[in-house]
């Protein structure tokens, strides 16, 4: 049968080829160079692209929950495209190798939608290591230190249990792919950059530890608009693509602040600073840069949470005794885990 036609006949009703039973699940980072591939992933991307011979093929990048690696199609488009929408879950057949230019993937020989008795939800969606429950308690935690009052308003507002916000705020992604990319991902991130913050705080002269503080749980806010609510397809909402997460973080931080009476305009400005100017840089989407000292830390723990955020990742995507893994955008290098040596 032609790889078109093994693509096509996934279309069958689910359970007419079904993944053996007996078989060991296959995660990402398990697989070596020629492994036959039979396993259920999410679908996170999905792109058509034309060949040079005027073909079409389908690039596909699927996950688990150790990591994620592309799948192409070079036949069957058509069904592939129909069957792989981002956020399905879908059984593929294939064969893994690791091209020294290209990097790894997965060759397609068939696809089709998954059943639901063939995989497990916690097998494809990652998940931060320390349980929301936890993490909402250190949040409130660092509220109950804010001394200013105006300040400690402005956050039991913006984080009131029960509210729209507050339940969107405690399941959304920090990211689409690099870091803290899983559900509670943002409020994992936002933790621990404010307890590092506020840990922080202490060892600079002349720092207003509750506008930092304030800051950076705040810096993120607008990652519950800019990013949609599907933890198998993590992208950018039309709001995110048109707009950008810091201009809706600062608009709604702004409203806020507005609708609270007697609302200090200096210190309104203080806290949207840290959110405007938290990237660092204009390359890197900031429409200002840090200018204050409160700004400048909140930036630099923001900055190194991302990056050891992604070491998270890249350790989790790692085959099995490997110590080196290639080069990464997340931390423009490429990442060492001595610990994991033989």
């Amino acid at each position: 049968m032609s790889s078109q036609g093994q693509i096509a006949a996934f279309q069958a009703p689910l359970g007419a080829a079904p993944a053996p039973a007996a078989a060991a699940r296959q995660f990402v980072n398990q697989l070596e160079e020629g492994d036959a591939v039979t396993a259920a992933f999410a679908v996170r991307e999905r792109e058509r692209r034309t060949r040079k011979n005027g073909e079409d093929f389908v690039r596909l990048v699927i996950a688990d929950r150790t990591g994620t690696i592309e799948a192409i199609a070079w036949d069957g488009v058509d069904e592939c495209w129909e069957l792989a929408p981002p956020g399905a879950v879908v059984f593929v057949e294939g064969r893994f190798s690791v091209h020294p230019q290209y990097g790894a993937k997965i060759s397609l020989k068939s696809i089709r939608r998954a059943g639901e008795d063939e995989y497990e939800h916690d097998e494809l969606a990652e998940g931060p290591a320390v349980s929301a429950t936890r993490l909402e308690a250190g949040l409130r935690e660092l509220i109950a230190t804010i001394q200013n009052p105006r300040l400690g308003e402005l956050l039991e507002r913006v984080f009131a249990p029960g509210s729209t916000l507050w339940a969107r705020f405690r399941v959304a992604p920090a990211a689409k792919y690099y870091h803290q990319a899983y559900p509670h991902g943002l409020l994992d991130h936002t933790v621990s950059v404010a307890q590092a913050v506020s840990a922080a705080a202490a060892a600079f002269p002349g720092l207003d530890r509750d506008v930092a503080v304030t800051g950076a749980l705040l810096h993120d806010i607008g990652k519950t608009e800019a990013y949609n609510d599907d933890p198998l397809a993590i992208d950018l909402t039309d709001a995110g693509r048109l707009q950008g997460e810091i201009p809706l973080g600062y608009y709604l931080v702004r409203r806020e602040t507005e609708s609270i009476d007697g609302f200090d305009r200096e210190l309104a400005q203080a806290v949207l600073h840290i959110i405007l100017s938290h990237h660092g840089s204009y390359e890197n989407g900031s429409p200002v840069v840090p200018a204050t000292r409160e700004a400048t830390l909140v930036h630099a723990m923001d900055n190194l949470g991302g990056k050891l955020g992604s070491f998270d990742r890249i350790e989790r995507e790692l085959p099995e005794g490997a110590t080196w893994s290639r080069f990464d955008r997340g931390i423009d290098s490429a990442a060492y885990f001595g610990s994991r040596a033989a």
